[in-house]
């Protein structure tokens, strides 16, 4: 009949029997009904041959419907008049291609095996007629596959996903000017529990990689960075080390695109820096070489546009609005890597203290305005159990001293004062971090800035230092340091030579902060050859409290008077007449010991130099010990030991207040 009508022209007829079929017998709610309305919509076709392609909206509509019946026999007949009428049109079909699409996506999920069997066969043909014709809309389609992506059914990811492939390799369509609409959705698959699904996107994911790196100016890489930024964040390792291994692609490919989004890459990776286990490792190691290539990204300063190119800020031809912004968001990377300072990983955070640290280095004026935020996370890691990252974080804080407005001059700097007062306030809390780690963040400060202005500004703190306890303690631990410590040898050269009107200055200085402690004050004068002085400072010991405390620190002066430190101190009792006052104070030492291991070393050291009268102990020391002529400040001793006495009368106060409170606090509550 059709073929008679068509013949004839007969298109009224045709129509009529099309309508008799696809809506008259369609309408019925018999299964053999439906199914031989069917059969004849797909005879229909056959007989118009090509010229079906006037009837397509009257032949797939009622057929297309048909796909979403209940009855299984009734939606594997449809998918077959659907394949029949498909294979004649061809590319015709293309205008119709949304709803044929939207039902086959359904099927590919169905769970009868001969309708799903039916709707596979229908896919190949679908897929061969899309990839031969030279009109597909691919812009209309992508949201469709972005509508769908994200489904949970395995049969209906591994269909998309298909698709994606298949488009994809098809020479003349350019699926990755649209990958951002589809690269979340295919991570997502990334962590299904399908095996074979997994493999798909890894896959497709690797081909779409390959082909960016082959003509990197197809690629969006602004509108997939914060798509990778928060895959790089995953718990599942596959999600995770394919997109970091994406962002090190990108930031080789993507050049300064990267540096807007320096603040989420960083959030992304430095964590990954964490991972010590071996089938992280990969993971760890990308994400090293990440951060390696960011920070050489971060301060390249952009290179001019040539000519004919777009003007910063304008967007590139077929990029988003915006993607020509490389701008480094300044505040957003200093939020993360301050935030990243109490990650739980030594490795995150010493990455985020040599970020801060290269912020300085390079971009001091712009980081300055960053630097209240940044003082105080970072001051608190110095009381991490990590030596690299306190080291970090010193390095960090001398650098932001060392940004003042005079050059050189640490105390014009706003921060310096401000860190050593914030440093004692850790160490006066804590008595583990004073005993543990005092002097070690001490010996790195001098080694970062100036031991001598680092002396002098603790000193100078500690004056003010109303704990008087922690102000001993920590005197001793400066003395400790002074006298033993390899990067304070020019310190202790400077010290010796007390002819210099400089080196006079500086123990003046020194010395009101050094009377917090008898014995460290003794070996400060032992150590500036003020002999005379020592013997006088021995001489009021007798008024002070001898502890156990006390003793022990006699005794480790007299381990350092055996060290080689003091060699040269050794060497001036062979100086005959010269080294009385020396010997004096020597001898009052060892009277102030009981006869310990420390006594009879420190005996057998005085028997072993020439035998001299001793000089009786002066009463009252001259009130001008130290006179020069060159000019600089002279020293008067007699103020110096008013200021010992002083300081020794306050601790014994605070010692006697320390006791009330503790009665006190022992008394039994009426």
């Amino acid at each position: 009949m059709v073929k008679d009508f068509s013949d004839a022209n007969n298109t009224s007829q045709i129509k009529r029997l099309i309508r008799v079929l696809g809506q008259d017998l369609m309408s019925s709610t018999n299964p053999n009904v439906k199914n031989g309305a069917l059969m004849g919509l797909s005879s229909v076709a056959v007989g118009l041959g090509k010229g079906c392609v006037t009837y397509l909206p009257e032949l797939t509509h009622p057929i297309v419907a048909c796909l979403s019946e209940s009855e299984s026999r009734v939606r594997y007949q449809a998918a077959e008049a659907l394949f029949n009428v498909l294979k004649i049109a061809r590319g015709a079909a293309l205008a119709h291609f949304p709803p044929v699409f939207d039902a086959l996506a359904r099927l590919a999920a169905d769970p009868e095996p001969q309708v799903k069997q039916g709707a596979e066969l229908l896919d190949r043909l679908l897929k061969d007629i899309v990839t031969e014709s030279p009109a597909f809309d691919l812009a209309a389609f992508v949201p469709m596959l972005r509508e769908r992506i994200y489904t949970r059914n395995a049969f209906a990811r591994q269909f998309i996903v298909s698709w994606v492939a298949v488009l994809d390799a098809v020479p003349d369509i350019d699926l990755i000017a649209h990958l951002p609409e589809l690269l979340d959705g295919l991570f997502n698959m990334l962590d299904d529990p399908n095996p074979e699904i997994r493999r798909m996107c890894d896959v497709q994911l690797s081909e779409f990689l390959r082909s960016i790196k082959k003509d990197p100016s197809r690629a969006h890489f602004q509108a997939m960075l914060n798509i990778l930024i928060t895959h790089a964040q995953s718990p599942e390792e596959l999600v995770q080390l394919t997109a970091i291994t994406w962002l090190k692609e990108f930031s080789e490919l993507a050049g300064a695109a990267l540096r807007a989004h320096a603040s989420g890459v960083l959030c992304a990776v430095l964590p990954c820096l964490a991972y010590t286990d071996e089938p992280r490792k990969s993971i760890r190691e990308t994400a090293a070489t990440v951060n390696l290539q960011l920070t050489k990204l971060l301060v390249a300063e952009p290179s001019p546009p040539a000519p004919g190119d777009p003007a910063p800020g304008d967007p590139a031809p077929g990029d988003p609005p915006g993607d020509a912004d490389t701008a480094l968001r300044l505040d957003a990377v200093v939020g993360v890597l301050t935030q990243l300072l109490h990650h739980n990983s030594v490795h995150t955070k010493v990455a985020a203290l040599d970020w801060i640290l290269h912020l300085y280095n390079k971009m001091p004026n712009e980081m300055f305005p960053e630097t209240d935020a940044v003082f105080v996370s970072v001051v608190g890691s110095l009381t991490d159990a990590a030596d690299d990252v306190v080291r970090r974080a010193l390095a960090v804080l001398a650098e932001i001293c060392s940004c003042a407005p005079e050059p050189g001059d640490l105390e014009s700097s706003p921060y310096y004062y401000k860190f050593l007062q914030a440093l004692l306030r850790l160490l006066a809390a804590d008595d583990n971090l004073l005993e543990d780690r005092g002097a070690f963040i001490i010996r790195q400060l001098c080694v970062l800035l100036n031991a001598e202005d680092i002396y002098k500004a603790l000193s100078k703190i500690l004056r003010r230092e109303p704990n008087l306890r922690f102000a001993a303690t920590l005197v001793d631990v400066l003395s400790s340091i002074l006298l033993t410590a390899a990067e304070l040898y020019e310190l202790r050269q400077q010290l010796r030579a007390m002819d210099k009107p400089s080196t006079r200055a500086l123990f003046a200085q020194l010395y009101p902060c050094w009377c917090h402690s008898a014995v460290s004050l003794l070996a400060l004068c032992l150590l500036t050859h003020n002999y005379a002085h020592c013997n006088t400072l021995i001489s009021t010991f007798g008024d002070l409290e001898i502890t156990v405390d006390f003793l022990t620190e006699v005794d480790k002066l007299v381990q350092l008077i055996e060290s080689p430190i003091f060699a040269y101190l050794r060497l001036e009792l062979l100086r005959g007449a010269e080294s009385a006052e020396l010997r004096s104070a020597l001898y009052g030492l060892l009277m102030l010991l009981p006869q310990s291991d420390a006594f009879h070393a420190l005996r057998a050291r005085l028997q072993c130099a020439p035998p001299l009268p001793l000089p009786p102990l002066p009463t009252l020391p001259p009130p001008h010990s130290h006179k020069s002529d060159d000019g600089g400040p002279e020293l008067d001793f007699g103020a110096l030991l008013a200021e010992f006495k002083r300081v020794q009368a306050a601790h014994r106060e605070y010692k006697a207040l320390d006791r009330s409170r503790a009665r006190l606090l022992d008394a039994p509550h009426s």
